[in-house]
């Protein structure tokens, strides 16, 4: 390469989609028990009992876990079922 030369970087493309994406935080509220939480986060969320149990436990040590990624039209019916089992739940 001459001196004259620069290295292009490459253009970056993002996915609409992507930059679309928000998160739905579950809150801790130290009303509900593990269990109902787990369960409520694999019927709701679709979670595996491991990644649900995850979730749960971070949400009581941490506060908060974002439990779900996508976009508000996906994730607000989810959202507003975790609400239905009085479980305190955002979209980020």
């Amino acid at each position: 390469m001459t001196s004259k030369e620069t290295k292009r970087k490459p253009i970056e493309h993002f996915d609409s989609d992507f930059a679309n994406e928000n998160f739905l935080i579950l809150h801790n509220d130290d009303v509900h028990s593990f269990d109902y939480v787990t369960d409520a986060l694999i019927e709701i969320c679709e979670h595996s009992f491991e990644q649900a149990s995850q979730c749960t436990l971070i949400t009581h040590y941490k506060g908060k876990c974002d439990v779900k990624k996508g976009n508000i039209g996906k994730l607000k019916p989810l959202k507003e079922a975790l609400i239905e089992r009085e479980l305190n739940a955002t979209i980020d």
